[in-house]
């Protein structure tokens, strides 16, 4: 039974339980943004080893693959307007053609072009995640809604661990990995165009100012945030993190893929368990958990039958902060302020991907390797006192 909070008008509240789930729909969405997800998970490193393989510096590397969270940044709150005015259909369709034309253009042009070109690539994709998301939580039904998430989450999660796979199959010389990413974007379209009639409408006015969703929602959109942040420190840091303590490189390369493997197979556990508490709770409990496990780590670290088993519980609980984040945003929020939410949700999810490495590696060095758990530690505990300073706050009386 869902706890008697959850029906008290905080961010839990839910409007009417749907019948039952449109499987065709559903299924549709998750389809077209897993395909996608496959191909930007090949572009991503595809692109900066070919630049590299051009004598490209370190620094323009850095740069054009900044250009993507700039376009996430710019084209995030735009979103919801073209939504609404072109329609889930058409605007995706579009969106992943414009992906795939892009992608295929970067081996027939020179560097300096990328630049452009990696900002249309990345606003293209920024806008099939915020659709497809939209469309996933729209369409899920209130009482299921964590279940369909987590469902979304794995499959996503499948998709990404597919893209450098076989990107390590094709190499990344000549057009064989670039074509296979663009005929990925263009196999995308099949889904939305058989799901034509079926998508949500985000037609009307939205009831709030985009930036305002800041705090209507904050433990929602804030755990994008976080999960950005968190997912790209690790990334950048986690398997350096164990070189300076002393594993080797493919054991401290196999820390990432432990904490991948918990993404994976505990997000439809914490999307039923967030259909059945009160989700402001929940987020307040995965941030005391991430900063508990960030505050091990450092001591762990050297015992790898200790570090692996709580790396694989801590990946999955934080990529948790996705998964229950998007499931509160679709109970609290419908129609345009729903593709609203959903592109504020990215927008925070690309900033974090940008704030956090940057910020962690200037207190790593100032503060030497053990900096990097203690930052995702400190993130982790502020979230947790937002969440619970909001649940306590709900439960306060209105003057």
């Amino acid at each position: 039974m869902r706890n008697a909070s959850d029906q008290q008008g905080d961010t839990d509240r839910q409007a009417p339980v749907a019948a039952g789930i449109n499987a065709r729909t559903i299924a549709a969405s998750i389809c077209c943004i897993s395909i996608a997800g496959f191909s930007l998970s090949l572009s991503f490193p595809l692109l900066s080893l070919v630049m590299e393989q051009r004598g490209v510096s370190d620094t323009v590397i850095g740069l054009n693959t900044a250009t993507a969270g700039l376009a996430a940044l710019v084209i995030s709150p735009l979103t919801p307007m073209l939504v609404a005015r072109i329609g889930v259909t058409r605007l995706l369709i579009a969106a992943l053609a414009v992906t795939a034309v892009t992608l295929m253009s970067f081996p027939f042009t020179g560097t300096l072009a990328w630049f452009p070109l990696r900002f249309a690539y990345s606003a293209a994709a920024t806008m099939v995640f915020v659709v497809s998301e939209f469309w996933i939580n729209a369409s899920a039904p209130d009482h299921r809604r964590g279940f369909v998430m987590g469902i979304y989450a794995s499959v996503l999660a499948v998709g990404f661990a597919a893209g450098p796979l076989l990107l390590g199959i094709t190499g990344s010389q000549g057009l064989a990995p670039f074509a296979i990413g663009a005929l990925a974007f263009v196999a995308a379209m099949l889904p939305v165009a058989l799901a034509r009639g079926a998508t949500p409408s985000a037609a009307g006015h939205s009831s709030h100012r985009f930036v305002a969703l800041l705090w209507v929602a904050p433990t929602a959109t804030l755990a994008a945030f976080v999960f950005g942040a968190a997912e790209q420190i690790c990334f950048a840091f986690l398997a350096l993190f164990g070189l300076r303590n002393g594993l080797s490189e493919a054991n401290a390369t196999l820390l990432l893929t432990t904490m991948a493997l918990g993404g994976l197979f505990l997000q439809i556990p914490l999307g039923l368990l967030a259909d059945r508490v009160n989700r402001t709770v929940l987020l307040a409990v995965l941030g005391i958990a991430g900063a508990v496990g960030m505050a091990v780590l450092p001591a762990v670290i050297a015992t790898p039958q200790i570090a692996y088993p709580l790396l694989l519980v801590w990946g999955g609980l934080v990529a948790g902060f996705y998964t229950v984040g998007l499931t509160q945003l679709g109970a609290r929020f419908k129609g345009r302020d729903l593709a609203s939410a959903n592109a504020m949700f990215v927008m925070l999810y690309a900033a974090g991907m940008m704030a956090g490495p940057f910020g962690t590696g200037i207190a790593m060095e100032r503060f030497g390797n053990d900096a990097m758990a203690w930052c995702l530690a400190t993130m982790f505990a502020l979230y947790a006192l937002i969440a619970l300073w909001q649940k306590v706050a709900a439960k306060q009386p209105h003057p």
